[in-house]
């Protein structure tokens, strides 16, 4: 297969994709980034300038018709995930939209029975798993360096969702606009200890306002309500009788913003992370085994980074490595990324947390 043409909606310079779509680009050798869009024609403009791409529009329809576009990644807010995600299946593209991939679970729901129903492969922006340090800690987890796996704990911080805001910003703390403590920072991260530890097999939850006001800073220091719950907590029981308990806060802490403990009847696993959005943050690995008093640092071998570009740092890594596998999709028609249908599993999930919530029930998860 020859390089495979990429096209970006919202590719603002700025924005998500300028630091993690366009560097992974431009190092994954399958990829090559052909056109991208934006709302306005002077943004485009300079996006187009800025990442050497001639095909710069001010709308998502000329840069589907874009015969050199052969993937089609969303990279805007989630309110227009449906619209500008139907159009890129219609066109019969592959798609790549950033998570989360909808507003709900209905919307989810439509968009992977759409994608199904076209034949259109698709990948969603679940990139965390691609840690080099994750993946090695679930190897030694599948070696039974650990033994058995018998609960783990999750601490960590939203970051972003603190007391005060930018204008720009302020939609994350709305829980209509899909950008959420919950679907945010927790979801990376709740994935991330899914697809190490296995899925939920049932639930309980509690979402708290911890602020219920926070200040737009560049816009007269203007106070506005938050409805986006910013204390998350999760509990439950993995499907290997494991049990589990992730807690998220917004904002962050002046103790530890990420802490991930894995316990098992011979060694415990510990990841940490300064910054609590796991898909963004470097990891560090501790371990101790049997009759270890305390963990310390694992090297992780040089084999759990090779798919991602040498010089490559921060978000860019990890979206790399997605990039990396998707190519090898596309090239062997194999399915390794997540994708559509997973990412509705993953809405599943989220509708199960608000429903124990607001229920003050535990859930059971198919």
């Amino acid at each position: 297969m020859s390089t495979i043409g990429v096209g970006i909606i919202g590719g603002s310079p700025g924005g998500w994709a300028s630091i993690s779509h366009i560097p992974a680009l431009k190092a994954v050798p399958d990829f090559e980034l052909r056109a991208v869009s934006t709302s306005r024609q002077e943004s485009a403009n300079a996006a187009g300038k800025e990442f050497g791409v001639e095909a710069a529009f001010d709308n998502h329809a000329d840069l589907l018709a874009h015969p050199g576009v052969d993937v089609v990644v969303v990279a805007v807010k989630v309110p227009h995930h449906r619209e500008l995600i139907s159009a890129a299946i219609d066109a019969g593209k592959t798609v790549y939209a950033e998570w989360p991939l909808a507003l709900n679970l209905a919307e989810a729901t439509e968009l992977t029975r759409r994608a199904e129903a076209a034949g259109v492969r698709t990948a969603i922006g679940l990139q965390g798993r691609y840690h080099p340090e994750l993946r090695y800690a679930r190897r030694l987890i599948e070696d039974g360096r650990i033994g058995r796996v018998i609960g783990t704990t999750m601490v960590g911080s939203g970051m972003v969702w603190g007391p005060e805001t930018t204008r720009a910003h302020a939609y994350w703390y709305d829980r209509t606009q899909g950008a959420t403590p919950l679907t945010g920072a927790a979801l990376h991260a709740i994935d991330a200890l899914n697809v190490t530890l296995g899925e939920f097999g049932h639930l309980s939850a509690n979402l708290v306002l911890g602020r219920t006001q926070v200040t737009v800073t560049d816009d007269g220091n203007t106070v506005v309500p938050v409805t986006a719950p910013d204390q998350i907590s999760l509990i439950g029981t993995l499907d290997n009788g494991a049990a589990a308990s992730v807690f998220y806060r917004g904002g962050t802490s002046r103790g530890d913003n990420f802490r991930w403990e894995i316990n098992g009847t011979d060694g415990d696993l510990v990841l940490t992370a300064p910054w609590g959005n796991l898909q963004v943050t470097d990891l560090t690995l501790q371990a101790g085994f049997g009759k270890d008093t305390s963990v310390s640092d694992v090297e992780v071998p040089a084999a759990y980074s090779a798919d991602i570009p040498a010089g490559l740092t921060g978000p860019a890594r990890n979206v790399a490595a997605l990039y990396t596998h998707l190519g090898r999709d596309l090239r062997e028609g194999t399915r390794t990324v997540p994708d559509f249908a997973y990412a509705h599993t993953r809405h599943q999930l989220l509708d199960a947390v608000d429903r124990s919530s607001a229920e003050g029930a535990a859930q059971t998860l198919a």
